[in-house]
């Protein structure tokens, strides 16, 4: 917080407990432990105290106790940013795991979730009545984290970012006001909570529209390492190509034996899934496919064979880059960090963003790139207990070798909490804007989220 005040956690504490009981968590307690601990192990993050609630009314409690107390607040509901931003050093953390509901409207093709809802408790519900909404690729990730951010997912060409489908939220702002955001209420905050991340107030439910989608044609193509330069240029030939209905992921992932293979991940979304097979051809002919296992499956089920890519409880470290086409030099780069990759748990990724995301006006919402692009995903990954030089210098070798064909900015939701010149970058025309909003709903910086923000007094 920008305030001199020295934050008072026996006082929050005592207040937390009386509305709480046990499920305040302090250090040393048996519960705390567990309910500190997130995707990546890397994460040392020492909060003060972890508040357990369970309804949109104790979130507001706990915000006004923060605030009192001079207690900086972050929120946790998926766990899954990589930098551990949902565990605020010697603050409060609101933990959100525990509001999990979801309603589905299949008439007014709309679905709401709670703040602490997956990925893969929003699609669950609406399965039954064939309706998505776009998500992730991960289906542990919170939806409330992926959304405020942006959300890159793969039927980002046909439906836009998971924020572009956002119909409005019920938000606990930095005072313990509990409002609504959407285009007839407060619409400068709900502006800012599609893209602008989690720094202006605390979502406590998102209601989306919802799409007609009964199955996808989608799965995964690999290809030996060896093969890797023709598969990757051939890729970027066929994204110029590709319509809206077609989203392809490409990348390294780990083989049956830990060596890294080069693979395309189609997901055809288009409503005669027969229309899909040219482009599956086209992809296979990319190479001689090591594994080939692309079928119709409902999206939800499409999204497990991501299951377990990325581990529970081992170290993480991110870097991203966005390029604005996968051009011959980040093709060498990306081969060559594939070649020199130092654990058998790292990967590299590209999302391609294109179709209906690169239609939204860039004014109409926080999210401060609209152009067709890649998002690299740098991820280094190793097991607990190993030495991390190597794994840091690997990114960091790979990230730099891709800055000089990358545009300013970044993915914000990637982004290192020590970069904020490429945050600010990431916004662009964007972010005075959205710092005005920044001081207008949290003018005391209570709430830290992803992307990171530099305080209020900072300069513009």
């Amino acid at each position: 917080m920008s305030s001199a005040a020295t934050a008072d956690v026996a006082s929050a504490a005592a207040r937390l407990r009386a509305l709480l009981g046990d499920r305040l968590h302090e250090p040393g307690e048996p519960g705390f432990d567990t309910a500190t601990r997130l995707w990546n192990a890397a994460v040392d993050s020492q909060p003060a105290l972890v508040a357990h609630c369970l309804d949109a009314d104790e979130v507001a409690a706990a915000v006004r106790v923060a605030a009192r107390c001079h207690l900086p607040v972050s929120v946790r509901s998926g766990g899954h940013d990589w930098a551990g931003r949902a565990l605020r050093d010697g603050g409060l953390v609101l933990d959100l795991t525990g509001l999990r509901a979801v309603r589905v409207d299949p008439d007014r093709c709309t679905v709401t979730v709670a703040g602490g809802a997956s990925a893969a408790d929003l699609l669950a519900a609406a399965a039954p009545y064939d309706l998505v909404v776009p998500t992730g690729v991960v289906r542990d990730v919170g939806m409330a984290g992926l959304t405020l951010a942006g959300g890159y997912g793969p039927l980002g060409g046909r439906f836009g970012l998971a924020l572009d489908n956002l119909l409005g939220a019920e938000v606990v702002l930095a005072d313990g006001r509990r409002v609504t955001a959407d285009p007839r209420h407060d619409a400068e905050l709900y502006w800012a909570l599609r893209g602008g991340g989690g720094n202006v107030g605390v979502v406590t439910e998102l209601r989306y529209r919802a799409h007609r989608l009964p199955a996808v044609l989608a799965g995964m193509i690999m290809f030996a390492l060896a093969e890797a330069p023709a598969v990757l240029r051939g890729y970027a030939t066929l994204l110029a190509d590709a319509p809206d209905e077609l989203t392809v992921m490409a990348g390294f992932l780990p083989g049956p034996a830990g060596e890294p293979v080069v693979f395309v991940c189609p997901f055809y979304s288009g409503p005669d899934l027969d229309a899909g097979r040219p482009w599956l051809d086209r992809l296979r002919a990319l190479g001689t496919p090591l594994v080939d296992q692309v079928d119709p499956l409902p999206y939800a089920d499409a999204l497990r064979m991501f299951d377990g890519g990325m581990v529970d409880g081992n170290h993480y470290l991110l870097r991203t880059r966005w390029l604005p086409t996968l051009a011959d030099g980040a093709v060498d780069a990306l081969v060559d960090a594939a070649r020199q990759v130092t654990s058998p748990f790292s990967a590299l990724a590209l999302h391609h963003f294109h179709g209906a995301a690169t239609r939204v006006r860039l004014g109409d919402t926080a999210f401060g790139l609209r152009a067709e692009h890649l998002l690299t995903e740098i991820i280094a990954a190793w097991a607990p207990g190993g030495e991390v030089a190597p794994h840091l210098a690997w990114a960091e070798r790979t990230s730099e070798a891709l800055a000089p064909l990358a545009l300013p900015g970044g993915y914000p939701n990637l982004l290192a909490p020590t970069e904020t010149e490429r945050v600010r970058l990431a916004y662009g025309a964007n972010w005075a804007r959205l710092r005005r909003a920044k001081r207008h709903y949290d003018p005391r910086d209570l709430l830290t989220a992803v992307p990171t923000l530099p305080p209020s007094e900072h300069p513009e």
